[in-house]
């Protein structure tokens, strides 16, 4: 059941548009993210990390380095090398050193990484169908240049 963002904030008046609109952004934002916060953890992962390795299986069966996916993420992590290390631990990144420049270490996925990626990709698509499957292909449009706009 659709909400205004006046009935989910419990708000009857905003200063105007502007801050009904950015506060309607955050609320749609923060479902979104406990929805896939919620399936990551579902499969031992959090969203940063299920994030990093999205941008592992990019590049698979390459790697790329720290600063790399640092750059690619969506949201912005503290310590890129705390979620590599966490990953590696786990078995689903493994690290090597470029044959290119010997000091550069690089992150690859690995073979148990791909497979946890496979098995989240039908619960990942449920939660994109689920908040914007029902929209008009205009409205998609529409709200991607909007975001690349706010951006």
């Amino acid at each position: 059941m659709a909400h205004t963002v006046r009935e989910q904030v419990k708000q009857e008046r905003f200063e105007d548009p502007v801050q009904e609109a950015f506060i309607g952004l955050l609320v749609a934002s923060g479902r979104l993210r406990q929805r896939l916060h919620e399936v990551c953890a579902a499969y031992g992962i959090t969203h940063d990390q299920y994030n990093v390795l999205r941008i592992l299986r990019g590049v698979y069966p390459e790697g790329h380095p720290r600063y790399e996916v640092a750059g690619r993420l969506i949201e912005r992590a503290p310590d890129v090398t705390r979620l590599l290390d966490r990953l590696e631990r786990a078995g689903l990144v493994e690290r090597y050193r470029s044959s290119e420049d010997r000091r550069l270490s690089l992150a690859r996925i690995t073979r148990k990484g791909l497979d946890l990626l496979a098995a989240m990709e039908t619960p990942i698509r449920n939660v994109r169908v689920e908040a914007l499957g029902h929209l008009p292909e205009d409205d998609l449009k529409a709200l991607i240049r909007i975001c690349g706009t706010i951006r």
